[in-house]
């Protein structure tokens, strides 16, 4: 059986930036989830994906997204990339100034827009992420910051450490300076004590001190449970991540950046909007480029 796969780089608009993919477009019948996540396993990216038939037929294709470890029922960089790889691949047709489609995810129907550049090709990729939901709050910042090998005073007074999902939760950890992130190192032991098996696993860092002046803020995210020593950009961790900036403060505008995955070698830029009625945030989307990279193909007896 052969199995034909795309890599690209998402969130960038570079090969070698940006959050590597690899998408299976047209895996065969009846794969079974088990070999998904052998096949995620083997190419050891941030994430894998297999496009399917959808269950429902107003939609456009049902998305099964892996890490080297875990399923996940929502992801940024995967919807993304996929979108822009099918694109790439003339799956969605001549593109119009803006493409949508809608993805089945574990979280439900995502819709996603691409847009075309000039050339007619696949540009920028936005998708609709479920609203931020705000979580539980930790008060042990002395562990915390020792977990992320900082000093308690490394971290802002000003924002609480919390949980955050749009369907896939992360514990939002303010930090002070853009030099003490360059210090994080997470340490295994106490990640281990504190957090595993908990809604705050997956740790995302972050502060408005930033190495590009049009970014709004710079974050690094840490997931060993899902395989993921450091992600060089978390999709997924976008929209909740303007939430929180807006809620506590941090920022005032509606659209935001987040550069990620400097620290790793791998620049990328999430780009975030926010709609609001009032002081309530009534929708979130997060986008950005892609770049391909390459295709190949694996032989299973």
């Amino acid at each position: 059986m052969r199995l034909d796969y795309h890599l690209l780089d998402v969130f960038t608009d570079r090969q070698f930036g940006g959050n590597p993919l690899a998408v299976f477009p047209q895996p065969p019948p009846g794969l079974s989830p088990s070999l998904m996540q052998q096949l995620a396993q083997e190419l050891n990216l941030s994430e894998t994906t297999f496009v399917l038939p959808p269950a429902n037929p107003a939609h456009n294709w049902r998305l099964r997204i892996f890490t080297p470890a875990a399923e996940l029922p929502m992801a940024g960089h995967p919807t993304v990339g996929t979108a822009y790889a099918l694109a790439h691949l003339g799956r969605l047709g001549q593109l119009e100034a803006q493409t949508k489609i809608v993805f089945e995810l574990g979280v439900g129907p995502i819709s996603v827009t691409i847009h075309a550049d000039r050339h007619d090709k696949p540009g920028a990729v936005w998708m609709r992420q479920p609203l931020p939901q705000f979580g539980e709050v930790y008060h042990d910042r002395r562990a915390i910051a020792e977990l992320l090998s900082l000093d308690e005073s490394d971290l802002r007074a000003d924002a609480p450490l919390q949980v955050l999902s749009s369907g896939l939760p992360f514990l939002y950890v303010p930090v002070a300076r853009l030099s003490a992130m360059a210090r994080i190192q997470l340490r295994p032991d106490r990640w281990g004590a504190l957090l595993a098996g908990s809604d705050a696993q997956n740790v995302f860092v972050t502060t408005t001190e930033t190495v590009a002046a049009s970014s709004t803020a710079h974050s690094r995210m840490f997931a060993p449970a899902l395989g993921i020593g450091e992600d060089p950009a978390t999709g997924s961790a976008g929209g909740p991540l303007a939430a929180y900036l807006l809620r506590y403060g941090l920022t005032e505008s509606d659209e935001m950046i987040s550069e990620q995955g400097f620290e790793m070698g791998r620049p990328s830029t999430i780009r975030m909007r926010v709609q609001r009625s009032g002081d309530e945030i009534t929708g979130v989307a997060i986008g950005g480029n892609c770049v391909m990279l390459g295709s190949g193909s694996l032989t299973l007896e």
